[in-house]
């Protein structure tokens, strides 16, 4: 066996394994294999390696000091890992573990701590984005209590501020792939309406009401002819991205675009029994993650049905009720604020931290003596 220091950070609602690119294999062909075993996927337990058996704890983030003349901090790589396949996808860029780089960049000695808020400027390499994270420090290092909570996460902590700047494209590099506020898809099931936004991620945003589905359905009650309906919409929205076709999209593309069902406002009871009124937010959103739904809402895909609301003429902005300078965006797990400038400056509250730090082992070399070599 190989082993690698690895250090496990929970960003927002979600979970990963943080890397140093000079730790990681040193060819990138190597790098899927790599990160497959070293989750434990595929297994639908992944019970062989450090994933958490979810699509939201299957990631990874691959971190790089930048160079001097750059006009940012650190390079960053978001890894999604699939479960069940011999997959790694890395088209798109994950908000939630973009909230735990700068925490991670700080701790690690790659940016000075600077009290009482370290910006960190992180350059997305999936997307070729700029993001600003607000850290708080204290006495030099990473400050971790506060009194910010957030859907989805027990308890409180320290405040991150993230600003997507400039993510109109991110994917795609158009902030409408097809050129079009909506789109006719063709399904078995007859003909679905849907808007393609790209900013921050690709989301293919469809009525829920066209699948004969709440829009305040939790994830529990999603069948699996449900989610089986809502990938064949997905894939011949992926197709008209120009990732796949629609026949091979589950593999070749499952993270991007991400489907997201949508509604008008609407009083429900989240996850964890809280109740909201109808006053209490501006639009309803259900997101699916790697073809299962999403317990909370991606950051990024809060950002982009921030910027979908903005633009007149897609669904988003046709259900929601307000549609710039913050919007309330209901999900299963409770409500998450967004601030809009315009929409190359889109900002989303945070809350992230270390969870552990060690050694993992893998079960091949894939090349790590070059990496120690270069090291050297």
């Amino acid at each position: 066996m190989e082993k690698i220091r690895v250090v496990y950070m929970r960003g927002g609602t979600s979970k990963g394994v943080f890397l140093h690119e000079t730790d990681m294999p040193a060819e990138k062909e190597n790098w899927t294999p790599f990160l497959l075993d070293l989750m434990g996927s595929p297994d639908k337990r992944q019970i062989d390696g450090l994933g958490g058996a979810n699509s939201l704890t299957s990631k990874a983030a691959i971190i790089r000091k930048a160079e001097q003349d750059k006009d940012f901090d650190v390079y960053y790589t978001f890894a999604q890992v699939s479960i069940t396949d011999e997959t790694v996808d890395m088209n798109g860029n994950c908000g939630n573990i973009s909230s735990a780089v700068g925490p991670f960049a700080i701790q690690e000695g790659l940016v000075p701590a600077t009290d009482p808020i370290t910006t960190v400027r992180i350059w997305n390499t999936n997307t070729q984005k700029l993001i600003l994270a607000e850290v708080a420090v204290k006495d030099g290092d990473v400050q971790i209590t506060g009194s910010t909570a957030i859907p989805g996460v027990p308890g409180y902590g320290s405040e991150i501020a993230l600003t997507f700047c400039h993510a109109e494209g991110s994917v795609t590099g158009e902030l409408l792939p097809t050129g079009n506020v909506t789109d006719v898809l063709e399904t078995s099931f007859g003909s679905i309406v849907c808007s393609i936004v790209d900013a921050a991620n690709p989301l293919a945003f469809i009525e829920a009401a066209d699948l004969g589905l709440e829009e305040t359905i939790l994830p529990d009650a999603f069948t699996e002819d449900d989610l089986e309906r809502c990938e064949e919409i997905r894939a011949a929205a992926a197709e008209l991205c120009g990732f796949a076709t629609r026949d091979k999209a589950t593999k070749m593309s499952p993270a991007v675009p991400k489907l997201t069902l949508i509604g008008k406002a609407k009083a429900f009871t989240d996850t964890n029994e809280n109740i909201y009124s109808t006053q209490d937010m501006d639009i309803h959103v259900r997101m699916l993650s790697m073809q299962r739904p999403h317990e909370a809402l991606a950051i990024t895909g809060a950002i982009c049905t921030t910027a979908a609301c903005a633009i007149p003429g897609t669904l988003p902005h046709t259900l929601a009720r307000k549609t710039t300078g913050s919007l309330r965006i209901a999900h299963p797990s409770g409500i998450t604020e967004t601030a809009y400038a315009s929409l190359s400056e889109i900002k989303v509250i945070r809350t992230a931290r270390r969870i552990l730090e060690g050694t993992a082992y893998v079960k091949q070399n894939y090349n790590f003596e070059e990496v120690i070599a270069a090291k050297n």
